[in-house]
């Protein structure tokens, strides 16, 4: 049986709906931007530090990835039993410490191991951030302000890459991680001064072990929350498949160099997009139809993608490539949002540990699967575009599974 609480904005404390979107949004997006903005100084990093394999350089990706998903699941627990503000600007202090460090790391491996500590910070901003959005809203409330969330959120990946290359114009890449300590700085002073304590103090959990495992089996235990967990798991392995080898692919096959950054934002800005309009939509078709219908799409689309991509004997049209993509990405962005919706909507009363424990199996899942697909690469599409396919044939297996073979259902199906 679920439970929606209702909307309770007196918990923001006169913070208005617009501004705690923004926060939100802001908190979240910090993760993308210490991702997305340092893409097109990948080539030089691993020039600077001596890194001779190209696929090498993905691993300033993925052990950040790695960090982020560990520790999720401390964080949850921590914060259902502290409350959400301290844990989380605790988590800002690591991010921002991290990355200055970096500017002055002298080896490939020390910048390995500040990546992974850059993201033990920023995996606060994610699970923090959902726990708040669930103290405050419930059922699709959650889902139309989680949709405002992304679509903001989205801008990141449609501005970074850009941002960082402009970057490189006036100065080496260590300056991309001075700006990334200076954005986190900047919205850490705006929690400081406007975020309350959204934690209602009946919800308090004790941090015990027997307590965090209870969290743990309420969580592994529910049906629809696992199904749809796994399922974003391996829709999540493709992008961040797509991410450690974007690079390679705009550049090495299709040469767009300096274009690069235009070429990212251009899927980003389908996927912001379908994310607005998903606020717009869910309340009036509901978070099952709406993101089950984009996942059948998003099968269908990359088995056609990968059809095009095996029968050309040359790497396909750019601009056919691009539309192939954009698509997707738009397909993947209805289904986002609202799969966390639904994965988190049976957990209302675990809220931060339910977090901890979707959010380390996601990132750490999808960036293992990522990591698979982007270290496969071997000078063409084909493995990126084959393991877009494989994981949407997967993610749909598990949303069958947890709705006992039935789609667009109306309520919950029986844990």
């Amino acid at each position: 049986m679920t439970h929606s609480p209702p909307i309770m904005p007196a918990r923001l404390q006169g913070v208005g709906k617009v501004e705690f979107i923004a926060m939100m949004a802001s908190l979240m997006a910090l993760n993308a931007l210490a991702i997305d903005i340092m893409l097109p100084g990948l080539q030089q990093i691993g020039e600077s530090l001596g890194v001779e394999n190209p696929n090498h350089r993905q691993y300033v990706v993925s052990a950040y990835l790695f960090g982020f998903g560990v520790a999720q699941l401390f964080y949850g627990p921590i914060s259902d039993r502290f409350g959400r503000r301290k844990p989380l600007l605790i988590g800002l202090g690591i991010y921002i410490l991290s990355a200055v460090a970096v500017v002055f790391v002298p080896s490939f491996a020390g910048l390995l191991l500040l990546r992974f500590a850059q993201g033990i910070g920023s995996a606060a901003t994610r699970v923090i951030s959902i726990s708040i959005v669930r103290d405050v809203f419930g059922g699709r409330a959650m889902a139309e302000v989680m949709s405002l969330i992304m679509m903001v959120f989205m801008v990141v990946p449609v501005v970074a890459p850009g941002t960082g290359q402009i970057i490189l114009l006036f100065g080496n890449w260590h300056l991309i991680f001075v700006v990334i300590a200076l954005a986190a700085l900047i919205v850490s002073l705006w929690v400081i001064k406007r975020l309350p304590e959204t934690l209602d103090p009946a919800d308090v959990r004790p941090f015990t072990v027997a307590s965090v495992a209870n969290g743990f089996l309420i969580v592994l235990t529910n049906r629809v929350a696992l199904c749809y967990t796994l399922a974003s798991t391996f829709i999540f392995g493709a992008l961040f498949g797509f991410i450690n080898s974007a690079q390679q692919v705009y550049v090495g096959i299709y040469q767009l160099g300096a274009w690069f950054p235009l070429a990212f934002a251009a899927v980003a800005v389908f996927m912001s997009i379908s994310a607005f309009l998903n606020s717009r939509w869910v309340g009036k078709l509901g978070m099952r139809r709406l993101s089950q219908t984009a996942l059948l799409g998003f099968v269908g689309i990359t088995f056609l993608w990968l059809v095009v991509q095996l029968l050309s004997s040359t790497p396909m049209p750019f601009l056919l490539f691009l539309a192939f993509f954009a698509v997707a990405m738009f397909l993947f962005g209805l289904i986002a949002s609202n799969f966390n919706s639904l994965a988190m909507e049976p957990l209302g009363h675990v809220a931060g540990t339910a977090s901890s424990v979707l959010g380390f199996m996601g990132t750490i899942g999808g960036a293992i699967i990522g990591a698979a697909i982007g270290q496969a690469f071997n000078g063409t599409a084909t493995p990126m575009v084959a393991g877009f396919f494989t994981v949407a044939v997967i993610g749909l297996m598990f949303v069958l599974l947890g709705e006992r073979g039935k789609l667009f259902r109306t309520q919950n199906a029986p844990v």
